[in-house]
C-alpha cells in the first residue's frame, strides 16, 4: 500500500482533526460564509495510479462580506512527481481567489430552501505546474460556475459546474477544464452533526498547445464516484472521503487514476447566527 495512502488514513483516525465546515469533499455546494466571517481551512487531497501517488497540501482562508458573498484564497503544495490529468475538482499546484455569490436563497417551506450559487476566480500556476515531459505555460486563468439545489434539516441535493479557461503565451496553452458534480446529503436526526454525502464529479480537459497547434494524446475525460463524510462541533468541523473511477478516457500522455482521496479540516471565527 502507498504511504501516501497511510497517511490520508492516519489523518482521518486523528482526533484532532477538523474539516472543510460547507458541504462535500469534493463536489460543489451552494454554502458560503456569513457576514463577517472568517474560515481557515488545511486538507490533504491526493491521486493514485498504477505508478504511485502524489498529494496536494492545501491552505484556504475565506471571508464573508454579506451572508451570501464570500472570497475564497487558496494556496497549495505538492508532494510527488505523478504525472495525471490536469483537475480543477481536486487542489492541484494551481493558486485560486474565487468569489462565491449565493445569488438565490428562497425558502419553500419550514426548513427546506432552494438556493444557487455563481463562482468566479483567477487562477494562477504555481511553481509546482509545470508537466513532466511537457513544455507549456504558467500563463494564468479564469474560472466561472454555477451550482444550485435544495437543503432541508436532513437531505440536501446539489448540481452544478465549472469552466476553467488558460490564457495563451508564445503559443503555449494549459488545457482548459470543464468539471461538474452531483451531490447527496443526508443528515441523520442525532445528537452528532454528522453529514453523510454520495458524491459524483466529472472532468473534462482538451489538449495542450505548443506552437499553436494541440498536442496528441494530452487529452482526458474522467468521472469519480464515492462517499465522503462531514462532522461539525461548534466551530470546528472534519471531512473526509474517496473517489474510484466509474468512466475514463484518457491520452496515452496519462496513467489512469485508481483512487482519489482527501481529509480536510477547517475553524470558523467570528461565526454569527443565521
Amino acid at each position: 500500500m502507498k504511504p501516501l495512502f497511510w497517511l490520508f488514513c492516519s489523518l482521518c483516525l486523528a482526533s484532532g482533526v477538523r474539516a472543510d465546515g460547507h458541504g462535500p469533499v469534493f463536489g460543489l455546494a451552494t454554502p458560503t460564509n456569513s457576514k463577517g466571517e472568517w474560515s481557515l481551512d488545511s486538507g490533504l487531497f491526493g491521486r493514485t495510479n498504477d505508478f504511485g501517488s502524489t498529494a496536494s497540501f492545501r491552505e484556504l482562508i475565506g471571508y464573508g462580506f454579506t451572508p451570501h458573498l464570500t472570497l475564497f484564497v487558496s494556496a497549495p503544495a505538492v508532494i510527488g512527481s505523478v504525472q495525471n490529468p490536469p483537475t480543477r475538482i481536486q487542489p492541484g499546484a494551481d493558486f485560486d481567489a474565487t468569489l462565491k455569490w449565493r445569488f438565490q436563497h428562497r425558502a419553500t417551506k419550514v426548513g427546506t430552501r432552494i438556493e444557487s450559487t455563481f463562482f468566479g476566480g483567477l487562477v494562477v500556476p504555481g511553481p509546482q505546474s509545470a508537466y513532466r515531459n511537457i513544455v507549456t505555460t504558467n500563463a494564468p486563468g479564469i474560472m466561472a460556475g454555477a451550482v444550485t439545489g435544495l437543503a432541508s434539516r436532513s437531505h440536501y441535493i446539489w448540481l452544478g459546474g465549472t469552466f476553467t479557461k488558460f490564457f495563451e503565451r508564445g503559443g503555449l496553452k494549459r488545457p482548459d477544464v470543464l468539471d461538474y458534480s452531483l451531490v447527496y446529503g443526508y443528515r441523520p436526526p442525532d445528537k452528532w452533526d454528522w453529514r453523510f454525502f454520495g458524491e459524483l464529479v466529472g472532468e473534462h480537459s482538451d489538449r495542450f498547445l505548443q506552437g499553436g497547434v494541440a498536442v496528441p494524446q494530452t487529452q482526458a475525460h474522467q468521472v469519480f464516484l464515492g462517499p465522503t463524510m462531514l462532522g461539525i462541533h461548534r466551530n470546528y468541523t472534519i471531512s473526509f472521503g474517496a473517489q474510484v473511477p466509474i468512466y475514463q478516457s484518457v491520452g496515452s500522455v496519462y496513467a489512469k487514476e485508481r483512487v482519489r482521496f482527501a481529509v480536510n479540516f477547517s475553524y470558523l471565527l467570528f461565526q454569527h447566527s443565521h
